[in-house]
């Protein structure tokens, strides 16, 4: 079974060895590591852990934290091929991908590229009456909520933009399954991406800026004739 685990380590020589030393001494495979922040001391580290069989979750986080200074912010199964290269591969698939289906694609790949659970794309148009609102639902991966009937203060969208559980906005259900959400712009003015997952972790401010540039890229990628 694989697990990702989220840690908050020290950002000093040495932290992640001791890290991986633990892990591998309580029988725990490391299989892959994403650095997502550092800054004022400390990283925010992605690592994903194939668990042997008859071992509890729990004993992950007890492995890691054994370590002085590392926290363990969220653990959670993890599914899906693992990929260094999660980004270019996706900017391939859309430049070659038939006119029309970008949205699709997208909406399929970006939970895999960032450990989401879901995503959704939300197309700007024309309002059909007063109290219509100006978005659509163009594409949606499985587990996507429902945003139909949903009022978003936050679109048209003008910039990327955390989403976090406890906002106002979100239905009373959507809160009680502690949903964190991030939206950036994609396709065009007031289109958005919005990614989410249910229980947290919370999205950081550099996974939205990682969100922001890479669909800024393939925006103009989706607007290529097909190679």
């Amino acid at each position: 079974m694989s697990y990702l685990l989220r840690l908050v380590v020290p950002d000093k020589p040495g932290i992640l060895g001791a890290v991986a030393t633990a892990l591998g001494t309580a029988g725990v495979d490391i299989v892959s590591l994403d650095v997502l922040e550092r800054g004022n001391g400390v990283a925010v580290d992605d690592v994903v852990v194939d668990l042997p069989a008859g071992r509890l979750p729990d004993s992950l986080i007890t492995a890691a934290e054994a370590v002085p200074g590392v926290s363990v912010e969220s653990l959670r199964p993890f599914a899906g091929p693992l990929d260094t290269h999660r980004e270019l591969e996706l900017l391939d698939a859309l430049a070659r991908a038939a006119e029309g289906t970008s949205a699709k694609l997208l909406a399929a790949e970006l939970p895999r590229v960032f450990h989401s659970g879901w995503a959704v794309v939300l197309s700007a148009v024309e309002p059909s009456a007063a109290d219509a609102p100006p978005w659509e639902v163009a594409a949606a991966s499985d587990a996507a909520p429902a945003f139909e009937g949903l009022t978003l203060p936050w679109m048209p969208l003008t910039g990327p933009r955390l989403l976090p559980s406890d906002d106002e906005w979100l239905p009373e259900r959507w809160q009680e399954m502690a949903i964190e959400m991030m939206a950036a712009p994609y396709g065009g003015p007031g289109c958005a991406v919005v990614l989410g997952r249910s229980g947290g972790p919370a999205f950081r401010r550099s996974e939205l800026m990682r969100l922001a540039h890479l669909t800024g890229i393939a925006t103009t990628v989706a607007t290529l004739p097909p190679v």
